[in-house]
């Protein structure tokens, strides 16, 4: 799921794995956040978008997977089973919220 600026969220499309809890990428101007939520508990992995180093887009046919590396040295934010539009939306969100920041 991609958070746009107007907090209306994007699910990641179903696939095995993840049929009745998808995972969600959110986007804001503080941070990039993984959810993976569970029947009783979420997963929530969050990057402040200043250590934000780069962010990798590998495309198949119809999905793509995203690739969040962090500057800081810790493991990246990964998320397959995206479709293209959505995963260059998520990078062009992170790069125009990374710009506003450097102003």
């Amino acid at each position: 799921m991609v958070t746009l600026p107007n907090s209306e969220p994007h699910r990641q499309p179903l696939d095995r794995g993840n049929l009745f809890f998808p995972v969600r990428i959110m986007v804001t101007p503080q941070h990039v956040s993984r959810v993976k939520s569970r029947l009783f508990r979420q997963q929530k992995r969050a990057l402040p978008l200043g250590k934000v180093a780069s962010v990798q887009i590998s495309t198949g046919v119809i999905w793509s997977e995203i690739r969040i590396d962090s500057s800081g040295g810790t493991a990246p934010i990964t998320s397959h089973g995206h479709r293209k539009a959505d995963a260059l939306r998520i990078r062009e969100l992170i790069e125009s919220y990374q710009a506003e920041q450097r102003r």
